[in-house]
């Protein structure tokens, strides 16, 4: 029987850049090379497409030039060989790329143009997933809740009052909390609006939550969906932002994660079921990571959803699958078989 052919993708001209390798690197680890045969595409944070043996050490330099055909004919990838192209012919491509130009509905447009199937959401629930002002909009319009948030620009005079405090300022469409800030008082608004801004021209001021913030991974299509072990992030202080730390590998200096989440059994399950049920307004497929925030009266407020979560040694996603019984590799199995089949089985 013929291998599965698999691009993956990852890298990318992100912040999340570093993130994403990692991610690639663990897949890489639980790939199952006796079903499928994947081609590795590494992505320089300059924009460069690289062919190469796997996001290894100097996969940047130690590989040949590649870019994904948009041309359905090619159904895959050109690759220079010399003053040549050689084509190779892709069954399905798995994006492990997170935040902008990756899992905001831009390399989900290449692949719809390309004809080839691919792991994860589609443009339109990547696209208004990535922004969390879009995210809260649809998610209200089905009956849950959101925190109140203001839209900004940086050329409007923003009146401090206005604010109870804390708030948090933070980029519409950006990830793994870069750009955000906690803000404590109306003298610290100005310049947290500057740091989200050098990630991104759409900037939310968004009220804080008094919750426990809990997770939820998401696999499947439709009504069809598997729902992982939660999760409860225990922050001893400031705001969770793992992936900026100096070495995640070893741990955060200010939050560590509880999987199971120590929550009540009916807590649990309000979660699990307001984790689909959003997954589905906003039209989800395949993967995604739904955060919530639980409130000590039983009742759930919707933080964010990431469409490609991190899948590195120290992520959340796959935390939360292994505890509920589906290590990395049958999640993989499930994704490849979700996306040419639309089944997980």
């Amino acid at each position: 029987m013929d291998k599965v052919k698999i691009g993956i993708l990852f890298g990318g001209t992100g912040e999340e850049h570093p993130v994403s390798v990692k991610s690639a690197r663990e897949v890489a680890k639980s790939l199952d090379t006796e079903k499928y045969e994947p081609f590795y595409v590494g992505i320089t944070q300059d924009g460069t497409w690289r062919l190469c043996d796997g996001p290894v050490e100097g996969w940047e330099t130690e590989s040949r030039p590649a870019v994904l055909s948009p041309d359905r004919s090619v159904h895959g990838l050109l690759v220079l060989d010399g003053d040549k192209f050689e084509t190779i012919r892709l069954d399905l491509v798995f994006p492990v790329l997170h935040g902008k130009m990756g899992e905001d509905g831009t390399m989900q447009g290449l692949f719809e143009l390309a004809g080839i199937p691919y792991v994860g959401c589609d443009v339109q629930s990547s696209a208004v997933c990535m922004d969390k002002s879009l995210t809260y909009t649809v998610v209200n319009s089905v009956g849950i809740a959101t925190p109140g948030y203001w839209i900004v620009s940086l050329d409007q005079d923003i009146d401090g009052d206005q604010f109870t405090y804390p708030v948090f300022v933070k980029p519409a469409r950006s990830g793994s909390s870069f750009g955000v800030t906690k803000v404590s008082s109306k003298e610290e608004l100005s310049a947290a609006l500057a740091t989200a801004a050098e990630y991104d021209s759409k900037v939310l001021i968004e009220e804080m939550v008094v919750a426990s913030e809990i997770g939820c991974a998401i696999l499947g299509n439709d009504e069809d969906l598997f729902a992982g072990e939660c999760d409860r992030v225990a922050l001893s202080h400031g705001f969770f932002r793992i992936h900026q730390e100096e070495s995640p590998e070893t741990g955060s200096e200010n939050s560590a994660f509880i999987c199971p989440a120590d929550i009540p059994a009916e807590a649990r399950t309000v979660v699990q079921e307001t984790a689909k049920k959003i997954y589905r307004a906003l039209g989800c497929r395949g993967l995604a990571r739904v955060d919530l925030f639980l409130k000590e009266d039983g009742s759930v407020v919707l933080n964010e959803v990431n469409t490609l979560p991190g899948l590195t040694s120290y992520s959340r996603y796959p935390r939360m699958m292994n505890a509920a019984g589906l290590p990395l590799s049958e999640v993989i199995n499930r994704l490849v078989s979700l996306t040419l089949t639309g089944k997980t089985q």
